[in-house]
């Protein structure tokens, strides 16, 4: 296969294409992967509160490390449903800017119960709203790119709310970050 030289128009035309396959697969997708990641932390997040309201027992914060392990699995099945469709650049792209920011979640959580004292839930809402505004940005798609800029303004109400209330507000930034964002792209995929 002779590799041809693209100019300026046609490049840009493959690029454009590029992002349309990727925003109607995640269409088609119907926004599955952040309903999931969403759902999952608005569960664990509800849970964890509930137990520490409860109980008071600060072991149940090991608890946040359910949202990985059971979203990793729950990932990796849905986009094995969905993987028949040709992987873009752009696909690619989204894969590895999730997967920094996964990376960066975990090791900022693990540091933060055993090293750090920090507000982690701050923290995470930064890293998981800035991949949902880089996500929104690369596949021009409006509502996903205001809920991920949305959710890093809400950062800022963990940092002014006291105790295990903060936990709630958490549970709140996700809902408004990627499920509302999820169900858009759900109904738009149905069309």
């Amino acid at each position: 296969m002779e590799d041809k030289q693209l100019n300026e128009k046609e490049s840009l035309e493959l690029i454009a294409r590029m992002i349309q396959n990727t925003q109607l697969k995640l269409e088609k997708g119907s926004g599955g992967i952040f309903l999931i990641w969403g759902y999952l932390t608005i569960f664990v997040s509800l849970l964890i509160w509930y137990l520490l309201s409860n109980f008071g027992n600060y072991q149940f914060h090991f608890l946040w490390f359910l949202i990985p392990l059971i979203g990793a699995p729950i990932t990796r099945m849905f986009y094995r449903k969905h993987e028949k469709t040709v992987k873009t650049y752009i696909d690619k792209i989204l894969a590895y800017v999730w997967t920094v920011i996964g990376f960066s979640g975990i090791l900022v959580s693990i540091t933060a119960m055993f090293f750090w004292n920090i507000h982690i839930l701050f923290i995470i809402i930064i890293l998981m709203g800035s991949g949902t505004a880089i996500t929104g940005l690369i596949i021009r798609f409006k509502p996903i790119a205001i809920a991920g800029f949305v959710g890093l303004l809400l950062s800022l109400a963990c940092l002014f709310t006291n105790g295990i209330d903060e936990i709630l507000v958490f549970a709140l930034v996700f809902l408004i970050m990627m499920v509302i964002p999820g169900h858009i792209l759900y109904a738009k995929g149905r069309k």
